[in-house]
């Protein structure tokens, strides 16, 4: 018996100087202009890996907006952590531009 309280003393003491490293997670946000039925002009943010949007009126409250989301669903949801995925970088972006012709535009439609 004294033998087991020894463990266990051990084992609390260890774990009340027990040090937590913190993860960096990245998630890929998208983020396009949209209008409302009502014309406004809005920017919706897009968490691809979690399937969360949210929404501004500038670019830059669209992804506070998702931020915000994002980790009140993560509280929620912690084992959803693991679709984010532990990198030491963010993902790269980049954006194209795709050149339409309007010969084949016009005989088209």
């Amino acid at each position: 018996m004294n033998n087991l309280f020894h463990n266990r003393k051990k084992v609390l003491k260890s774990s009340a100087l027990c040090i937590f490293m913190e993860r960096k997670y990245f998630a890929d946000i998208v983020i396009n202009k949209e209008h409302l039925s009502t014309e406004e002009k809005v920017f919706v943010a897009h968490c691809t890996s979690l399937g969360i949007a949210s929404q501004g009126l500038t670019t830059e409250e669209a992804l506070k907006n998702i931020k915000e989301a994002i980790e009140l669903y993560l509280e929620e949801q912690p084992e959803k952590y693991d679709e984010l995925g532990l990198t030491e970088e963010p993902s790269l972006f980049s954006v194209i531009e795709v050149k339409r012709d309007a010969k084949i535009a016009h005989s088209l439609g």
